[in-house]
């Protein structure tokens, strides 16, 4: 059998009075763009530490391509690169001499010709002689992603790489990202832009409270849960058979997550029945954002065969 990516085995990690992944067990395989999503506190960022060798887990095991975090660390982080959510850098360098000395740090000599390369695709040519410190912070978060691609690893970790960036950011980043993974190399990816890993996982890992509650292919995902979002705008006090399906609600704007197409015209029966206005009315497949609202209310889990 090939070595995964990514493979982590009852993977625990506690601290006094809180237990911050329990018995995790995932295998992200090469040449992936896998998806970590969950809410704050669900243990995503603790994961990746432990893969990144940042934190020693309490128990279980993490390996990178076959190599042991713990036992066989330097080929590991060699093959691994990671962008954290932090802006995390050195202000008295310039954005090539940073890149230079992250070369460095895994033994790479004339590096340059790469260093310019991942520049030129994130965009920073104009920038590659700026001082860190008089970067913007876009600019800096595109530095951070040369940081983890310069020792060309195999696996590149992105851990809300577009958080606060501008949407300028956002396009030529996933576009670099993209052609990375065209490549053969394994994106895994964490983000709270649900669309972004709907747009680009092929599968997906969703965790709560320290533990793996679905992991699944990102279709099979939407197919089997998701069901129909009606979105209008009514007047009206809604009658309970239909306020029990409301999803959101600001003011007059109401959204319904209805279990399928046979739903709909009885609830638009009701509201009329009701005395309510209806205004604006959009039926659309629901996204991830709702099967991931739905995952993380159930309780259940949902892991693929």
């Amino acid at each position: 059998m090939s070595s995964a990516a990514i493979q982590v085995v009852d993977l625990r990690k506690t601290y006094p009075g809180v237990v911050a992944l329990d018995n995790v067990s995932l295998r992200i395989e090469p040449g992936e763009f896998f998806g970590l999503l969950g809410p704050n506190g669900a243990g995503k960022t603790t994961l990746i530490s432990i893969v990144a060798g940042l934190t020693r887990a309490t128990s279980g095991r993490a390996l990178v391509h076959g190599h042991d975090v713990v036992d066989d660390y330097r080929a590991a982080r060699r093959a691994l690169g990671v962008v954290p959510q932090e802006l995390v850098f050195d202000p008295f360098f310039t954005v090539r001499e940073t890149l230079r000395i992250q070369s460095g740090y895994f033994g790479l000599h004339r590096n340059d010709d790469w260093i310019d390369e991942v520049i030129a695709n994130l965009d920073l040519t104009g920038k590659a002689d700026a001082n860190m410190r008089s970067l913007s912070g876009g600019m800096k978060r595109r530095v951070l992603v040369a940081q983890a691609l310069v020792h060309r690893p195999p696996v590149i970790v992105l851990d809300e790489p577009t958080a606060g960036v501008d949407v300028e950011l956002r396009q030529t980043l996933w576009q670099f990202v993209r052609g990375l993974n065209r490549k053969g190399h394994t994106i895994v990816l964490t983000t709270h832009y649900l669309e972004e890993a709907q747009e680009l996982c092929g599968r997906i890992a969703m965790l709560k409270g320290g533990r793996v509650i679905a992991l699944d292919r990102t279709r099979s995902l939407l197919r089997q849960l998701s069901g129909l979002r009606m979105s209008m705008r009514v007047t009206g006090e809604l009658p309970a058979a239909v306020a029990s399906h409301v999803a959101e609600q600001t003011g007059e704007h109401v959204v319904l997550r209805l279990s399928g197409v046979a739903e709909v015209e009885p609830t638009l029966a009701l509201l009329r029945q009701a005395g309510c206005a209806i205004e604006d009315l959009e039926v659309a497949h629901a996204d991830l954002e709702d099967v991931f609202l739905q995952l993380m209310s159930e309780g259940r889990e949902r892991i693929a065969a």
